[in-house]
């Protein structure tokens, strides 16, 4: 049996993948507090790279079910996770190259999540070759598993051919471009081939049929030697590769005419099996000298001098039979058993998907819509309630109800309506409460804003130090500039202080409500004796016994009833849950794809139509309601005369300062939740900035380090020309291949565009946010907004930020954040700067 090769492998690099996926599934799927942030499943997959990249080193056959296991992890979180988002600069190193005496390995950096799929795809072909290479073939078991992992190790390669060039938009290293690619695949295929010819001669097939087989064999070593001996990429293989496969060529040449010979020597065709033995032997020894190998096929060349010996002997004394020229002879056929075998899924035997639970991202975004627009609903009908309930506050206050019809002069004390809305207005932290609240608004605005001006600071630094870098090596400088692939960070950025500039406008008119009602507010906060010291005497008629107060009574009832079941309808709006995730897998599963629109949109309106049809018929019902107590009040003003103008101005002022408490109230704490969302976006947002920065920092220094060896690297020595016996031609002048003719010579074809020696440098990467100097780069895409209703009610606040529907839903632990470096210094960790993130996120 002859030597088998094995493809070298590609050499990772350490990088820390736990916390940039951490970060980015956490914000793709903005998980609750307190739900899992699949934290446990990010640490195991950290752990299964940092085995799987070593195992490729172990060339043993247990190391493949790990790799395989990393490999299956990839393929599944492809479909799971916005891998363009995947900010990890993943480098690896060329396979064949050995590095040099000015400079390392030639090697390639990208975040792409793509591009560590197809490095690990062509480490585990690797693998797979260097394990089948190892194999016994003295034994059935070793046979077989050998020539199965070869025919899998060709697959793969015929796979990478395809998806490399749509994982990697720059040039890809040498090992990974389509000419290096297509000779291994072929190269598997024939050393498959050449086992099952071992397995062939071994279970004792007919001559014939082994013919068959190694002239099939022949021709793959001839094509693997004719793509190997092409000049783009003659430089890139072992050294002793081109004089294996030249000899293996030659040699399984040798193989069918001896074979064949035989088969002549069964049916007495002496004259035919002597020409067949005469270009054996000169076969055999030609693929020793090519290969340089002594011992190649030596058994078969004995057994053909032999063999050529004994007929020639017996031609001499008993048939004298003429010996055809063997170019006349016919060839005996081919018989290909070996084959590319495709990419199983999942590869692993022992396959456990980490992130089972997170949905495909696909089926996510369609969620994220349909609750985007079912808050969006939600919101408007939430809006109609509060704004009909301020509308009959109003009108209520203007009128002096419930006071007006409390108060008798008769008697002594507060109206209990008024004594009722103190006493709450206490429980619920009185005017200590908003003033605690408004206190706070300006500490939450300038940590977003700090934050925003620390991310806008690192894309302008890394902005900066491009263009100066580009000034100063011009043409050099090749990489994507900051400004293309920033654009998007920016658009986003000035979102944001959009956002921000409008949150500013809306505290002005909190602190301004807050201000105007702030002396009633205070006085309801005192104790009922000092409310009621602060009330003007009563001055005017008993109206104990006024008939259009027992009306109006009855109606502040339907009052506070409609307002009681407003308070239910809106709490019931905001705990609507509607599970789209299961209709969108269902079809998804059919054929695809998903109808986002079609399929919530009806789904959303028949959740929500019941409590539409309450909204409505509430805000009916007012309508009826005021036109009511408007008419009552009327006769109850008529019936009662005039009474202390004074007092109850004051009641009305009070009253309408409770309701103005209450509203307050709700915008405030609203209000202190979306700053507190909005931090936690914009840390997310300052994070990706960070995972870019870093990405491209990673890109700079690689570039100017290739640009600091190009310079001091000395010119490269001439190609030297091509050995003698590296040539193709045979002694028999037959079909073995030729080199390829040089593109010097008239008629040769053009070169192509990619068809040049690997440069010496890489440049251009890595391309973040699956931008790159040539594919177009990614169009904006709107920054999240907090979810959740208006925090600040209907204060012209922008109406499309709470539609948002992907973020986690109540306040959060505390985020660091500052001013570059403190606020980072601290959270790099093993050297990477990516900033950390609390439990829950």
């Amino acid at each position: 049996m002859t030597k088998m090769l094995a493809v070298p492998l590609k050499k990772p690099a350490e990088v820390d993948v736990v916390k940039p996926l951490k970060n980015l599934i956490q914000s793709a799927y903005n998980n609750p507090a307190g739900s899992s942030d699949y934290s446990e499943s990010v640490a195991e997959f950290g752990k299964l790279r940092n085995t799987a990249i070593w195992k490729f080193f172990e060339k043993y056959e247990s190391s493949l079910e790990v790799v395989y296991g990393y490999y299956d992890q990839l393929c599944s979180l492809e479909t799971k996770v916005p891998v363009n988002e995947l900010q990890i600069p993943f480098k690896w190193k060329d396979a064949f190259d050995k590095g040099s005496l000015f400079g390392g390995r030639i090697s390639l950096t990208h975040t792409s999540l793509m591009y560590e799929k197809v490095c690990v795809l062509f480490n585990i072909a690797a693998l797979q070759s260097a394990v089948a290479s190892s194999q016994s073939l003295e034994s059935d078991e070793g046979l077989k598993l050998a020539t199965k992992l070869f025919q899998q190790a060709a697959g793969i390669f015929q796979y990478l051919k395809g998806a490399t060039p749509a994982a990697i938009p720059t040039e890809p290293t040498p090992d990974l471009s389509p000419e290096t690619l297509s000779v291994v695949a072929s190269l598997m295929v024939a050393q498959a081939q050449e086992l099952f010819i071992a397995k062939a001669i071994r279970d004792k097939l007919k001559d014939a049929m082994v013919a068959k087989l190694c002239s099939q064999c022949e021709e793959l070593y001839a094509d693997a030697l004719r793509g190997m001996q092409k000049d783009t990429v003659k430089s890139v293989w072992e050294k002793d590769w081109i004089p294996t496969v030249a000899g293996k060529q030659a040699g399984y040449h040798a193989m069918t005419q001896f074979f064949e010979s035989l088969v002549c020597r069964s049916s007495k065709k002496i004259g035919e099996e002597i020409a067949r033995l005469q270009d054996a032997v000169e076969l055999f020894q030609a693929a020793q000298s090519r290969s340089g190998d002594a011992g190649l096929l030596n058994e078969y060349l004995n057994r053909a001098k032999r063999n050529l010996e004994e007929s020639v002997k017996d031609n001499n004394f008993i048939y004298n039979e003429m010996i055809p020229d063997v170019k006349s002879l016919s060839t005996p056929g081919k018989v290909q058993l070996a084959k590319s075998l495709p990419i199983g899924s999942p590869m692993s035997q022992n396959f456990k998907d980490l992130f089972a639970d997170l949905v495909p991202v696909v089926i996510h975004q369609a969620a994220s819509a349909s609750e985007a627009r079912k808050n969006e609903a939600v919101n408007g009908e939430i809006m109609k309630l509060r704004e009909a309930t301020q509308n009959l506050n109003a009108i209520l206050s203007s009128l002096n109800l419930p006071a007006a019809i409390e108060m008798d002069c008769s008697g002594s004390g507060l109206p209990p309506s008024i004594l009722t809305k103190a006493a709450d207005l206490r429980q619920k932290g009185g005017i200590e409460s908003i003033q605690t609240l408004i206190t706070e608004l300006p500490e939450l605005l300038t940590r977003n804003r700090e934050i925003l001006d620390e991310a806008e600071r690192m894309l302008n630094e890394e902005q900066t130090s491009d263009d100066q870098l580009r000034t100063q090596f011009k043409e050099r400088w090749t990489r994507v500039p900051s400004e293309k692939l920033t654009e998007m960070f920016r658009s986003n950025a000035r979102k944001y202080r959009e956002i921000i500039n409008n949150a500013v406008e809306a505290d002005k008119i909190v602190r301004q409500k807050f201000e105007s009602n702030m002396k009633g507010i205070r006085l309801l906060s005192e104790s009922p004796d000092k409310i009621e010291q602060a009330l003007p005497s009563c001055e005017g008629v008993q109206i104990a016994n006024n008939p259009a107060v027992q009306r109006l009574r009855q109606l502040m009832e339907s009052v506070d009833a409609i307002k009681a079941e407003r308070d239910v309808i809106e709490s019931e709006l905001k705990g609507v849950k509607i599970d789209m995730k299961s209709e969108f897998l269902q079809v998804l599963a059919k054929d695809g794809t998903i109808n986002e629109p079609a399929l919530s949109i009806p789904q959303i309106g028949k959740v929500l139509q019941p409590l539409q049809a309450q909204v409505q018929d509430s805000i009916q019902r007012q309508q009826t309601l005021v036109s009511d107590i408007q008419e009552a009040h009327q006769q109850f003003a008529g019936a009662s005369g005039s009474s202390s103008t004074s007092r109850d101005g004051l009641l009305s002022e009070l009253a309408t300062a409770y309701d103005s408490f209450i509203e307050l109230q709700n915008n405030l704490k609203e209000g202190t939740k979306f700053y507190n969302d909005l931090t936690q976006l914009l840390v997310v947002f300052q994070n990706k900035i960070t995972d870019f920065c870093f990405a491209r920092k990673t890109e700079k220094d690689e570039l100017m380090k290739d640009l600091t060896q190009a310079s001091s690297r000395q010119a490269p020595a001439p190609t030297p020309s091509v050995p003698p016996y590296y040539n193709t031609t045979t002694t028999d002048g037959g079909s073995t291949p030729q080199p390829a003719a040089p593109s010097a010579q008239p008629g040769a074809p053009a070169a192509q565009p990619g068809a040049v020696p690997y440069p010496m440098q890489i440049s251009g990467m890595p391309v973040p946010y699956g931008a790159s100097s040539t594919a177009p780069y990614p169009a904006y895409v709107a920054p999240p907004m907090p979810q959740g209703f208006n925090p600040y009610a209907t204060l012209p606040y922008p109406s499309n930020a709470y539609n948002y529907s992907g973020f986690p839903q109540g306040p959060q632990p505390n985020q660091h954040y500052g001013t570059y470096p403190g606020s980072f210094a601290a959270q790099q960790q093993g050297g990477y700067p990516y900033q950390q993130k609390p439990p829950g996120w």
